[in-house]
């Protein structure tokens, strides 16, 4: 599939789901690795990755264009257009866009760092774990207010 034929295809789904016009610039980005797609706040434009097509499908990927032309309507309507907003969550779920796109074959998969510190009551002998470094003297122990010490795990 083209550029050209991505463009025709977003602005069909712009106009079949929301009811508006997508009047900005769709193309394939082959260099998107962990993401499905992306949108520009400053140009308005939208970037699909093509792996998603070649590896799900048309149906895959035009909810992944649907959840990029929520961000792009919400946002020149000047609405929660991020993740996080209500409006946001909202809108996908009526025009039935994908919150995360599936994860592609071969891609790197993000590894939970392991703890690597602990922080022990001296008092009560409560263990808090923590993946990062911190100062024991900004905090006390949350069950009995006791100082704390710091334990790196390796």
């Amino acid at each position: 599939m083209s550029n050209e034929e991505l463009q025709q295809w977003i602005e069909q789904v712009s106009r079949d789901s929301f009811g508006l016009p997508f009047r900005h610039k769709a193309s394939f980005n082959s260099r998107l690795s962990s993401t499905g797609g992306r949108y520009f706040i400053k140009s308005h434009n939208i970037e699909i990755n093509p792996r998603q097509l070649e590896t799900f499908g048309r149906e895959e990927t035009e909810r992944i264009i649907k959840h990029e032309l929520c961000h792009y309507h919400l946002h020149l309507a000047k609405r929660g257009y991020m993740h996080r907003d209500a409006d946001f969550k909202a809108l996908l779920k009526q025009v039935g866009g994908s919150r995360f796109c599936q994860t592609l074959p071969g891609a790197k998969a993000r590894k939970p760092l392991p703890y690597r510190y602990k922080l022990v009551c001296t008092a009560c002998a409560t263990e808090y774990p923590r993946k990062r470094k911190a100062d024991p003297k900004r905090y006390r122990c949350g069950k009995c207010a006791g100082k704390l010490k710091l334990f790196a795990l390796e």
